[in-house]
């Protein structure tokens, strides 16, 4: 079915003239930069925040999924609150919870105040995030300039996990970590005065109530689930202190399914699963997302702790790799329109699946084009090859009162996939070093770790081709 996220209730001051289409998308992708920047941006301060706070290694994790356990548990939420109460609205009540919440996190005195405003963040990402896309898809008209579009959000929402190394890098080394979380202050300042001003109002209106039963649970059993996964290191997977939580965030997760089958105005309406497009896309998004997470968060601790760069240096390492998801997210569209979008997510899953298995190749005393430039690149310019079709793909079909719930359901399933991905290979990396920290243990952790993310995408690659559907998306 032809893309169809046309809003059914639009409204602006009298008098004034519409925006240029241009701003209200860089007005969008603006807001989806900071979003994803801040999933990322972190990983270089990781190592300078354990020493002011005293976090151990756990404590690191939770610094990265604190926030995306949140975004992920309550962007349905978020995009179904877009749909109901306006996209423009909620775009600014994220944006300003999530900026004030940056506030909180750059001030922080102990562990716990970091990782709550870290959460809070991911609160305030969750319900901005849907409507980033949903005013993308409002502004422009369906075909090539909306293959466009979507394009670039998908670049800049890409290039802000992969900027996220070198912004963090560069106000670490120059200011203090504290300024990973303080830089949003400013710039969320001047985004909210630009969409106050700018965006129009729309939404569904369809009068339905939200479902906070279902996000509760959704991030309940999301946050168990991970924890669980990150206790099974220490504790091994039959141990109570493993498996009480395992086995809990897996009930809530089925409580939270049935809430959903239930429930006369559901969170996520189970019977879009049964949607072929929609189904398929976000299983490539889990298992792409599962992986491609990962790859930041682990390449800057190698480049740090094994090959003794300094954060602005392993920030710097890393800008290839930026340009190449950039570079991917751009091209995509001109593939569509020849091979297909089938075609090209699995095409750039391959490349990634190359790039992940030469990373797992890596050593204690690598170079950096072979350890770091030419793997990355690989890694990053699949993902941004595969990124832009599975979205389109995903969104393909949605009627005017589902554009934000579908929206949120493709973010949610890469930042899903990519919060229990964490969880997963960090356990896998601290049970190969089993503690030892020399470079050389610390590498074989690294590299098994990147092994297996070449396993998941094969694998990712393989249901693509399988599922996917075969004919192209509209894109002219």
């Amino acid at each position: 079915m032809a893309l169809m996220l046309e809003t059914t209730d639009t409204t602006r001051m009298p008098g004034r003239t519409s925006p240029p289409m241009w701003l209200v998308v860089a007005l969008a992708c603006a807001g989806q930069f900071l979003v994803v920047l801040d999933i990322s941006v972190v990983n270089v301060a990781l190592p300078s925040m354990r020493t002011a706070l005293a976090l151990d290694e756990q404590g690191l994790q939770w610094v990265v999924n604190a926030y995306s356990i949140a975004f992920a548990g309550f962007m349905l939420l978020g995009g179904r609150a877009g749909d109901l109460y306006g996209r423009k609205r909620m775009f600014l009540v994220g944006l300003g919870l999530f900026t004030l919440a940056s506030l909180a996190g750059g001030l922080a005195q102990e562990g716990w105040q970091l990782l709550l405003a870290r959460a809070v963040q991911g609160l305030g990402a969750a319900v901005l995030a849907p409507s980033t896309l949903t005013i993308v898809t409002s502004a422009v008209p369906e075909g090539a300039a909306r293959a466009r579009a979507i394009a670039t959000w998908t670049a800049v929402g890409a290039g802000g996990g992969a900027a996220g190394g070198f912004v963090g890098g560069l106000l670490v080394d120059a200011l203090s970590w504290r300024w990973v979380l303080l830089i949003n202050v400013p710039v969320g300042a001047v985004v909210l005065a630009g969409a106050a001003l700018w965006l129009a109002e729309s939404r569904a209106g369809d009068g339905r109530r939200l479902d906070l039963p279902g996000a509760v649970l959704v991030t309940a059993g999301l946050a168990t689930l991970a924890y669980g996964i990150s206790r099974t290191e220490a504790e091994g997977w039959m141990a109570g202190a493993a498996l009480v939580p395992l086995c809990a965030g897996l009930a809530l997760i089925a409580l939270f399914l049935l809430v959903e089958a239930r429930t006369r105005a559901p969170l996520m309406p189970l019977g879009l699963l049964r949607v072929r497009s929609v189904a398929s896309a976000n299983v490539g998004m889990f298992l792409s997302g599962s992986a491609m997470f990962c790859m930041w968060f682990f390449m800057t601790l190698y480049a740090q702790n094994v090959l003794g760069y300094t954060p602005l240096e392993a920030g710097l390492a890393l800008v290839p790799s930026s340009l190449a998801v950039i570079l991917g997210s751009k091209l995509a569209p001109r593939l569509m329109r020849t091979a297909g979008p089938r075609a090209v997510a699995v095409l750039g899953t391959l490349i990634a699946v190359a790039g992940f298995g030469w990373q797992s190749t890596m050593t204690a005393d690598g170079a950096y084009p072979t350890a770091i430039m030419i793997p990355g690149i690989l890694m990053m310019l699949g993902a941004g090859l595969a990124g832009t079709p599975l979205a389109a793909v995903a969104t393909s079909g949605a009627a005017p009162g589902e554009a934000g719930l579908v929206s949120g359901l493709v973010n949610t399933s890469r930042t899903m996939g990519g919060s229990l991905g964490l969880a997963v290979m960090a356990t896998i990396a601290a049970t190969r070093t089993a503690g030892v920290r020399t470079p050389e243990a610390l590498t074989a952790g690294y590299a098994l770790v990147f092994g297996t993310g070449a396993v998941v995408l094969a694998v990712g690659a393989a249901l693509m081709w399988i599922w996917l559907p075969r004919r192209p998306a509209a894109v002219r």
